[in-house]
């Protein structure tokens, strides 16, 4: 039988694993999700795939696992939370527009805290996403483009 204390931290982590799930945080931080392969074996450890925004730049869904040098090992629960509900970064910068922090924001405390002690659960894995990049830049990866109406669809290359 499990102590009082760990049996509400791991149903705070499923809760965390099953929100994670239904707000759809594979999609843009799971390797592979963008080609309809993704890789759970490296869940949640960043994508291959920009986001370009016209006149902000293309931004990398970064990697959500515990790990210290890539990931959000060095970021407090406390902090996820903020990011989730403000998209404020621990070290002041904005999240990506693309990032849907807005729908996150009204999430319960129990909840928030949740998806940010499910993420702390996860394997750290090492995956360092490229970017972001400012408009101009020369893009390393592959790139979800959003163009305004009108506008010419890009060349293959």
């Amino acid at each position: 039988m499990l102590p009082i204390a760990s049996a509400h931290a791991d149903e705070a982590v499923e809760r965390g694993k099953y929100l994670v799930g239904l707000m759809g945080c594979n999609d843009c931080h799971t390797p592979g999700y963008f080609f309809g392969k993704p890789d759970m074996a490296k869940m949640l450890s960043g994508s291959e795939v920009a986001f370009e925004i016209p006149g902000l730049g293309a931004f990398v869904g970064p990697n959500l696992t515990p790990d210290m040098e890539t990931g959000l090992g060095k970021w407090s629960e406390e902090e996820i939370v903020t990011a989730l509900r403000t998209g404020v970064r621990p070290d002041g910068r904005e999240l990506a527009p693309i990032m849907p922090w807005r729908a996150f924001a009204s999430m319960t405390d129990k909840d928030a805290m949740a998806v940010a002690r499910f993420l702390k659960s996860l394997p750290a894995t090492s995956h360092q996403v490229p970017g972001p990049f400012a408009p101009g830049d020369k893009v390393t990866t592959f790139v979800n483009r959003i163009v305004p109406p009108g506008a010419t669809a890009a060349a293959g290359n």
